[in-house]
């Protein structure tokens, strides 16, 4: 079993995992600088029932890169709740226990209370993306299905992260979606 107060005390705050990076620092800072915060959070207030995200990602990681900034951004302004990040690789005991399809994919979000014991988890992408991912990542190149995947993020803007994301904490997530929705890149 995991000792998530142990795990939580180990973990990084966002802007120190950023500093530690060496990979795509840029990247993450830019998102995290551009990111804005969507109206219907500006209220939620978790101070009565406090929240702990536990991030487990890598810098390398363009859907962790498109999606944990925007996230560190809201939680930044959302009462009640914190951030923090370990790295998958020093971690191969949590990352196992959230395997996608077999595979040790990154980012994934534990939402854990108070009293940090686990509420679920999100990742490695938005639902709906992650669908069109499975359907298509076996007949389109990685030099076509990424691309698309960057403007789906870029479109999205983090709603669907962050709305999936808070959907974990508040305990009413429903399964990823199991449709293969095209993102309808341009």
């Amino acid at each position: 079993m995991l000792d998530f107060a142990q795990l939580w005390n180990e973990a990084l705050p966002f802007h120190a995992f950023v500093a530690q990076s060496t990979r795509h620092r840029g990247l993450w800072e830019g998102i995290h600088r551009i990111a804005v915060v969507p109206d219907w959070i500006r209220d939620a207030d978790y101070t009565d029932t406090p929240r702990h995200l536990l991030v487990l990602a890598e810098d390398w990681c363009g859907d962790a890169s498109n999606t944990i900034p925007i996230l560190a951004k809201v939680v930044e302004q959302l009462p009640g709740v914190e951030l923090r990040l370990l790295r998958r690789d020093a971690h191969p005991e949590v990352m196992d226990r959230y395997l996608t399809n077999g595979s040790r994919s990154i980012p994934i979000v534990i939402a854990l209370d108070g009293m940090y014991r686990e509420l679920g988890h999100w990742g490695p992408r938005p639902g709906e993306l992650q669908a069109w991912v499975m359907a298509n990542r076996e007949t389109a190149p990685k030099a076509e299905l990424y691309p698309q995947v960057r403007r789906w993020y870029a479109r999205d803007r983090g709603e669907s992260t962050l709305r999936e994301v808070l959907a974990v904490t508040r305990g009413t997530a429903t399964p990823a979606a199991t449709a293969s929705p095209a993102p309808a890149p341009e």
